[in-house]
């Protein structure tokens, strides 16, 4: 009959898998976003996606897979420790990997004005256009610093002045956006610092049982 601290234990090692399930398709998924042809309802998350470490994460993914493989035999081996010892120091790693990522992009957004001015000077006309579309201004400071793309939205150079710069909605709406990137990755990290702690307490349980084994077999009982 499994104790409730494996119950627990194993549990959360599906958990732990599941996040790298999370981390992997996000990513994937991501990528393969970037691809399509830019659109108005699409331009923006593609943008910031573009300043995330995708692939970074795909590879903090494998290794978090990798991590649940090796600790199998610790689910099936109830009096092993090495193998427990070994995931838990894998988790670790992940978790430092997944913290290393989530600090990355909430760095970003410590900058965000200054990073979001450098990235509409660098894409094109029609990119730029598209983020008029999606916010209703003109410009990104305002309509004459950087000037603005002439296009649906700002039909001539008074109704850009009228409309105002992108630079609030735009640095908004990345903010909030990458807001939820950078959590769910400490997210992640949450679970993995349960999951050490997880181990640390099946270690310790295990190490008390053999300890009593022991005991048992000097006082003739045969490790009962």
């Amino acid at each position: 009959m499994p104790t409730k601290l494996m119950m627990i234990f194993v549990g959360l090692d599906f958990v732990f898998a599941g996040c790298g399930g999370l981390l992997l398709g996000f990513s994937l998924m991501s990528e393969q976003r970037m691809r399509e042809s830019p659109r108005v309802d699409n331009v923006t998350e593609n943008l910031l996606l573009g300043q995330c470490p995708l692939t970074g994460g795909v590879v903090n993914a494998v290794f978090i897979f990798v991590t649940f493989l090796l600790s199998l035999p610790a689910l099936f081996l109830p009096a092993n420790r090495g193998w427990l010892r070994t995931q838990g120091w894998l988790v670790v790693i992940c978790a430092t990997f997944t913290l290393g990522l989530g600090l990355a992009v909430w760095v970003d957004t410590l900058q965000t004005r200054a990073h979001l001015g450098e990235l509409w000077q660098r894409e094109a006309p029609l990119i730029q256009s598209l983020l008029q579309q999606k916010f209703d201004c003109c410009g990104y400071f305002n309509s004459t610093a950087p000037p603005f793309v002439q296009d649906g939205t700002c039909i001539n150079s008074l109704v850009a002045a009228q409309k105002g710069g992108c630079i609030g909605p735009f640095s908004s709406f990345a903010n909030r956006y990458l807001d939820l990137i950078f959590t769910a990755a400490f997210g992640i990290v949450g679970v993995d610092a349960l999951l050490v702690l997880c181990v640390a307490m099946v270690l310790q349980y295990r190490s008390e049982q053999e300890r009593y084994r022991h005991i048992d077999e000097k006082n003739g009982l045969g490790g009962l």
